[in-house]
């Protein structure tokens, strides 16, 4: 069953209408099925049931503190890229243990807290970055669990904005320098040397840049192995796209899985995928409300009540949502070209362009689907436009996780100086 269909003429999300959460919590909002999210995930785990692997989640996708809890009841781990990520992942219970530290900007003071959380380790950047988590592990007497992140020159054939494992990248160190680092590192007394970390990107729908980027992988994992290093593990980023409009089937995690256990089966290695879109994408929808439809010259635009601070994605890398109407004979209409716009004062304020869409009036709710991926973990409150509500839902029952901000709270963030109260 879909998590999200049309019952009774009306959009729901499992067993719940959307009309329904509109009239209660208002427009825009957030809405996740937790059906969706438990679905999506434990497809990936039975993929991989053959291989020694474990499921980091990727927190930056979707940082809501009840989309954490549910993967983590899963017994998922957590890839996290901030001290904020981590402190986030352990509010919502998941031990040190199941959490590994990336990005290639940790701070001093980041490195301390995540040590002193036990985490399981670091994915390392840079040799600068080797050198300030050594010196800050001898500093609390502790030592450093590490994969060094290579990079691979891979082109994932993704969105320029999204590919983090081509030379031009600012991700990780060239693949001819890693074996000079592992050798580094292993002389550095508070580091481990304890696994190899790639990462080449996200959106990625070929199977063929995975493939090029771990059997270069395998290679450097023979030949670090030669060197004397023991490894433990291989953390092979996340990346596995979803449909998005217009786009056709992408690789399932099942053909994912049997390509990881071809190319890196062999090694003797345990796997860490750190998934982050492809779990919560299609878990995720936003429904907003039209304000009114405006024809200019050569254009129809349609203004809704959601805009580029809610759902940035469709500016920032030409990401195309699908748009469903929440009344289901709203969508018998003649389609027309039409934008999708909001109310920001940019004229990059768009959810979608140029769509063939039914004429929509004043009040109707719209559905943008595949929103549950870097939709509400983007946001902003650009134009003074207080953050919207997150709801999630089970079966027949849905709760707000994320209240929507009021503008009092929002002003009262800011503070005056002595001279201006």
């Amino acid at each position: 069953m879909h998590p999200f269909r049309y019952v009774g003429g009306v959009l729901h999300a499992e067993d719940v209408s959307l009309a329904r959460i509109a009239e209660d919590v208002g427009t825009p909002f957030y809405c996740y099925s937790s059906a969706a999210l438990e679905g999506r995930y434990r497809e990936l785990e039975d993929a991989c049931a053959e291989l020694d692997a474990r499921i980091f989640y990727a927190l930056k996708a979707n940082s809501n503190q009840a989309v954490i809890k549910t993967f983590a009841r899963l017994g998922a781990g957590m890839d996290v890229v901030s001290a904020g990520e981590l402190k986030r992942a352990r509010a919502a219970g998941v031990p040190g243990e199941r959490i590994i530290f990336a990005g290639v900007g940790k701070t001093r003071e980041e490195m301390a807290y995540a040590l002193g959380e036990d985490i399981c380790g670091f994915n390392v950047e840079s040799e600068d970055e080797l050198e300030a988590l050594n010196g800050v592990a001898q500093s609390l007497g502790r030592r450093a669990a590490v994969a060094v992140r290579v990079n691979p020159d891979v082109d994932a054939k993704t969105h320029a904005k999204i590919s983090t494992g081509t030379a031009e990248s600012k991700f990780g160190v060239p693949f001819n320098d890693a074996a000079r680092l592992y050798d580094r590192a292993a002389e550095l007394p508070g580091l481990s040397v304890a696994g190899l970390h790639v990462h080449i990107g996200s959106q990625i729908t070929d199977l063929t840049p995975f493939r090029n980027a771990f059997m270069l992988m395998a290679e450097l994992s023979s030949t670090l192995r030669a060197r004397g290093h023991r490894l433990a593990w291989l953390d092979v980023g996340g990346g596995l796209g979803v449909a998005q409009a217009g786009e056709g089937n992408t690789p399932s995690p099942r053909e994912y899985a049997r390509l990881l256990k071809e190319t890196l089966g062999p090694l003797d290695l345990r796997l860490m995928l750190e998934p982050g879109r492809m779990l919560v994408a299609n878990a995720g929808v936003l429904i907003t409300r039209v304000i009114r439809t405006k024809t200019g010259r050569d254009k129809t635009f349609t203004v809704v009540d959601a805009a580029m601070n809610d759902l940035i994605r469709p500016t920032l890398y030409e990401a195309a949502h699908a748009i469903c109407p929440v009344l289901e004979a709203r969508a018998s209409g003649a389609p027309i070209a039409q934008d999708v716009v909001g109310p920001v004062c940019e004229a990059g304020d768009y959810l979608a362009r140029a769509r063939q869409l039914p004429r929509h009036e004043a009040g109707d709710l719209l559905a943008l689907m595949s929103a549950g991926a870097y939709g509400a973990a983007m946001s902003s409150t650009y134009n003074t436009r207080p953050l919207i509500a997150e709801v999630l839902v089970r079966d027949g029952a849905w709760a707000i996780v994320r209240p929507r901000q009021s503008l009092e709270e929002l002003i009262a963030l800011d503070r005056l100086p002595p001279w201006l109260a």
